[in-house]
């Protein structure tokens, strides 16, 4: 059998050696060979040890060894179909398919006679328990999360939507990684050009490895300019949120290795959205979205407009007398500011890669370096501590990561911008941000503010104000 060859033939021998040789069966200690004998002719099973449900595999060669000669089909279809107890099964014809299937976990069994392989597919992936995110709690709803494991996130997807028409169609991206992606949509709500779009990008992936998981592929699904900050997609680690999206008629794409779902098309509202404005009633769940929305504008203006005032106290009213700074100001009020904006993330980096037993204590004597000591020692005033904490604290209150770092970047070169050119400058910054926001567009193009641009009242109002779900009522 030629080395480059793409189909299999009869020979057992033939195959075993070229199968052997491909997949390195005596340099790799965790891929496995089991031979045996079925109905009196050679077989062997390939499987990767760790991917391997040692249990479902046992009771299926105890169903095997029982086969006897003369009940063995002539071809590995009949086989599959008559002898195989097992659910999942699929013939193997050449060489890419086998690799595919082989290194993505699945046994697969090869029988003298037959010139096609069979594939059974009882794999287990090492994964964790299906927890709440960190990152993406809430304070009422359910408890689970999605994992690295691709199959148990559309496990969770398909108990939410019990219907026929929800599709997940699984694709291949990358060379060497051969990485699963799935798309998610409801094929009777979906809009059909926005998934012949999805499905040509992803197709027109070509890349070696899908190394950041859902990053990489982000980056190679859509390569947008580097230079505006605003996310282009929503990542969700919540199964009930991803179910809602869909539902809505929106596309989840799902990243083997990777514990979020990317939703798309995304605009600015869908990002800011939050599982907790539907897990309480209408009243709460508005007042929780507008509570959002207004923070995040005062995390973006606060510190850039405390600036412009203590730069002209004239711009100051009567009653807003008292944010003046009365102590000596020892480093100017820009640099104080820019030193906290990097503290903060110093002390990000410092607790996420803080062992759990020591966070605690990090961050409260964190607290109390910066909190006390700096403002009496001198190096910073105290209504400078006050703006940046609630900054900080604003910071956490949506869950999108990328918009937080986008409201930082546009809130530090306003910051600049006022120091450096006063009321002009800070007017230019908060245009830049506004510009921004306008001229972003989804990956297909649409506005990233729809529907406040292009402006619909009704859509406009249903994103800031909850409203009760649609119900039917009974004849």
């Amino acid at each position: 059998m030629p080395v480059n060859q793409s189909k299999f033939s009869a020979d057992y021998e033939k195959n075993k050696k070229y199968l052997d040789d491909l997949i390195h069966v005596k340099d790799s200690f965790d891929v496995m060979e089991k031979p045996f004998f079925i109905g009196g002719k050679k077989a062997c099973y390939y499987f990767i040890d760790g991917f391997c449900k040692d249990e479902v595999m046992e009771k299926v060669m105890e169903f095997l060894f029982k086969v006897q000669a003369d009940e063995m089909p002539e071809d590995a279809e009949g086989f599959m179909k008559g002898f195989v107890p097992y659910g999942e099964c699929d013939l193997i014809g050449d060489k890419d398919a086998f690799i595919r299937s082989f290194m993505a976990g699945i046994p697969i069994l090869l029988v003298d006679g037959y010139d096609m392989l069979i594939g059974t597919d009882f794999r287990t992936y090492p994964a964790r328990g299906v927890d709440e995110p960190e990152k993406d709690k809430v304070m009422r709803g359910s408890r689970d999360g999605f994992v690295e494991t691709v199959v148990f996130n559309t496990a969770l997807i398909r108990r939410r939507i019990r219907n026929p028409e929800l599709v997940m169609k699984i694709h291949s991206v990358g060379k060497s990684s051969k990485t699963d992606v799935v798309v998610s949509y409801m094929s009777d709500r979906v809009e059909k050009d926005v998934l012949k779009e999805v499905e040509r990008r992803i197709a027109a992936i070509d890349v070696d490895s899908l190394t950041m998981n859902q990053e990489s592929f982000v980056e190679c699904f859509y390569p947008h300019r580097w230079y505006n900050p605003f996310p282009k997609f929503k990542f969700s680690e919540r199964p009930d949120t991803t179910a809602a999206c869909i539902l809505e008629g929106n596309i989840a794409i799902l990243v083997d290795n990777s514990p979020s779902a990317i939703i798309v098309p995304t605009s600015m509202f869908d990002i800011v959205e939050d599982a907790d404005d539907y897990y309480f009633p209408p009243v709460t769940g508005t007042y929780l979205r507008l509570s959002r929305f207004i923070i995040n504008i005062a995390a973006l203006l606060l510190s850039p407009t405390f600036l412009l005032l203590i730069m002209h106290p004239s711009y100051i009213p009567d009653c807003l007398k008292f944010i003046m700074i009365d102590d000596p100001i020892n480093i100017p009020i820009i640099i104080q500011l820019l030193i906290l904006e990097f503290a903060i993330d110093g002390l990000r980096l410092a607790s996420l890669n803080t062992p759990n037993m020591l966070s605690t204590p990090l961050s409260v004597v964190a607290g109390i370096v910066l909190g006390d000591f700096t403002v009496s020692s001198g190096w910073f005033n105290a209504e400078i501590m006050l703006y940046m904490a609630f900054v900080a604290v604003a910071n956490y209150t949506q869950v999108n990561f990328e918009l937080g770092y986008a409201l930082k970047f546009l809130r530090i070169i306003t910051l600049i911008a006022t120091s450096l050119f006063g009321i002009y400058g800070y007017i230019g910054g908060i245009l830049l941000a506004v510009a921004g926001l306008v001229f972003n567009k989804t990956f297909k193009g649409r506005s990233y503010l729809y529907p406040l641009v292009p402006f619909n009242a009704r859509h406009l109002a249903r994103r800031f104000f909850r409203v009760s779900l649609p119900h039917s009522e009974k004849q």
